[in-house]
């Protein structure tokens, strides 16, 4: 399996590897690469298709987990801490659930643990909707610039659309349909109940893509598990609020493990 590529600040002992969303590769996190390299030695991964990793056939969960496992193996880390936005959110429970042994904390954000309906009609009409524009003859950047601005929450940083805005734009349209064909075939609802390190979750208060009602049900599921939200932001939250969202990481560390040593 390759090893992705990814951008790392730090070097504390305590390690954090940060799991993005679709609309961006590493550069999503670049408020928490440098914000958070103070307490933590950072890991910004770039899934298949984003930022120098290639993609290699069609993207799967089982193959995106397979990647993770390959990456945190190249780093020599034998419990991981990982923190996951929106599908890499998903990736993280994915991977919990086939190999629990080898995480240490989660932390979950804007996130689901199941993507649509049991009976599958959801997730056909998304797949459709999402990808009509391209099918059509839209372009990814002219997609990034109807779809970024409604992600956010209305006390957002201004610069969080110009960031996701460009950031999207670099994405090629081969990654872009894979990855939503991907993301609609989640579902580890069932394994919740059976997640058993420290977790936190965070919701933005505005985001309808993972709506806070839907995350504080998936909190409820986690035996022990913190839930926050920010108020006034949507799905791009290390984005939006990047110094709250940032404390509530190394709040939720230093409370969990007494401090950010192993």
């Amino acid at each position: 399996m390759r090893v992705p590529a990814f951008e790392t600040r730090g070097d504390a002992p305590e390690t954090l590897i940060l799991l993005h969303g679709i609309g961006a590769g590493a550069e999503m996190f670049s408020p928490q690469l440098d914000g958070l390299s103070d307490r933590f030695t950072v890991i910004a991964w770039n899934m298949p298709g984003y930022g120098g990793t290639p993609l290699d056939g069609e993207m799967t969960f089982e193959g995106l987990s397979d990647a993770l496992l390959a990456l945190i193996d190249h780093l020599g880390i034998e419990k991981a801490n990982l923190l996951g936005h929106s599908i890499g959110g998903m990736i993280a429970q994915e991977f919990y659930a086939r190999h629990p042994e080898r995480v240490r904390s989660l932390i979950l954000s804007g996130t689901t643990s199941a993507f649509g309906s049991r009976d599958g009609e959801f997730q056909k009409k998304f797949v459709s909707d999402r990808l009509a524009p391209l099918d059509a003859g839209k372009t990814i950047p002219e997609l990034a610039a109807s779809f970024v601005p409604h992600l956010v929450g209305s006390a957002s940083l201004p610069s969080a659309i110009d960031i996701a805005r460009v950031a999207m734009s670099r994405l090629s349209p081969e990654t872009y349909r894979e990855v939503i064909r991907c993301l609609a075939t989640f579902d580890r609802r069932e394994e919740l109940s059976r997640i058993s390190v420290p977790t936190l979750l965070i919701a933005g208060e505005e985001d309808t893509n993972a709506p806070l009602k839907s995350m504080k049900r998936i909190a409820e599921q986690i035996e022990g598990a913190r839930f926050e939200a920010l108020a006034g932001i949507g799905h791009l939250a290390p984005l939006e609020a990047p110094d709250a969202y940032n404390g509530l990481i190394k709040s939720f560390y230093a409370i969990t493990f007494g401090g950010l040593s192993p």
